[in-house]
């Protein structure tokens, strides 16, 4: 049974998901947590299951699902490891980018580097780069038919386990956006990766430095076109960000889940203490919001879908979801009290993971700076 409605088709991909993670990922969530660690073998058996890469488009050889199933996959990866389903659908949507704007050549080429279970990782933020990506330093030049690419880049989901990076490199720091480029990299084309992070929370995704030190690609490499590659990255983002929030209500679900469970065994005063009127309207308040935000990405779900422009819906749906995952996370451990504070028991961990989605692919603030944008040149 899951928590929104679903076709016969999606069933049979949620099932095949589910009964692999429950199988599998479940029982090691915690130890993954806690050495910090991507679990290859979980991403296997999913791979060799068919359902790795399905959003590669049928014209080149995938299932081509819609984001209406994805979205719905996504959020049943993530009620079992946030970080994992993040990570495993990560590597291959940063393809997206290719069809956006590669040539034929390089969609067909990347489709069949996800067809054949190769990873994939985005490589935009850099220690003086983040929000203000015009700062970036990692420089492409042309050299005959290849461009040579030398750079460092930070916080790079999927850094260590990628086998390819789509990476965003200035051909001319003076230009500032007009010189961001866009290009993909082979991992063995002499990409190193560089520090792993130990980070508070979504360790299962793991993230690092990724090290470009004279690393030559083709030039048939290129993304789009030279000085477009941040245009594509933004307009890549558009999708990107409400799709990372699928995640976020995955994981509200299992806060939920859990506070309800804890709540309907432990008893107080002779009764169970759901039956206590505040705990049961936090509850309440729990799933109203895991409701809505649901409702509000099925919205932009069939947007994408049918093509049409978010208007901004994307930064909406980041800003208020990402940010009411901590209050649900938070009101998971109160519910659980004590307990709820121990790693014993796997709601200290939801919020953890949680807190990430605030900030990576934009920060909320940015976010608000997008939408403030968007008003002050609205017609009237």
């Amino acid at each position: 049974m899951y928590n929104f409605p679903v076709t016969e088709d999606e069933k049979i991909i949620l099932d095949l998901a589910r009964d692999i993670l429950e199988k599998e990922l479940k029982p090691r969530v915690a130890e993954c947590d806690e050495k910090g660690e991507f679990p290859e073998e979980v991403f296997q058996t999913l791979y060799k299951a068919g359902l790795y890469g399905l959003d590669v488009p049928q014209e080149y050889g995938g299932a081509g699902i819609s984001h209406e199933t994805a979205f719905k996959l996504n959020e049943m990866m993530a009620w079992y490891d946030a970080g994992f389903a993040f990570s495993f659908r990560l590597a291959s949507y940063v393809a997206n980018n290719v069809y956006i704007a590669g040539s034929e050549y390089l969609k067909q080429y990347v489709s069949d580097l996800i067809l054949a279970g190769k990873k994939g990782a985005f490589c935009l933020t850099e220690a003086e780069a983040g929000s203000d990506a015009a700062a970036i330093r990692t420089t492409a030049v042309r050299d005959g038919d290849e461009y040579v690419i030398n750079g460092v880049k930070t916080f790079i989901s999927n850094g260590p386990i990628a086998d390819f990076y789509i990476v965003l490199a200035t051909i001319n720091r003076e230009l500032k956006h007009k010189g961001i480029t866009m290009f993909l990299v082979e991992r063995d084309r002499g990409v190193q990766v560089g520090k792993v992070e130990n980070k508070m929370g979504l360790k299962s995704s793991v993230t690092s430095e990724v090290i470009f030190d004279n690393v030559r690609i083709p030039a048939d490499h290129l993304i789009g076109v030279e000085g477009r590659g941040f245009n594509i990255a933004m307009k890549d983002m558009e999708s990107v960000r409400p799709t990372s929030m699928t995640y976020v209500v995955g994981l509200m679900q299992r806060a939920l889940d859990e506070a309800v469970a804890y709540s309907k065994e432990r008893r107080t005063f002779g009764a169970p203490i759901i039956r206590n009127q505040g705990l049961g309207f936090m509850l309440a308040d729990m799933l109203k919001t895991i409701q809505v935000s649901r409702a509000t990405l099925s919205d932009v779900a069939r947007k994408l879908d049918a093509g049409e422009p978010l208007n901004g819906l994307g930064s909406s749906a980041k800003i208020f979801i990402s940010e009411a995952a901590m209050g649900v996370t938070s009101d998971a451990i109160q519910v659980l009290g004590g307990f709820g504070y121990m790693k014993e028991y796997p709601v200290e961990k939801l919020l953890r993971d949680a807190k990430i989605f605030s900030i990576f692919e934009g920060t909320n603030q940015i976010q608000r700076n997008i939408l403030a944008g968007m008003l002050s040149y609205q017609k009237k």
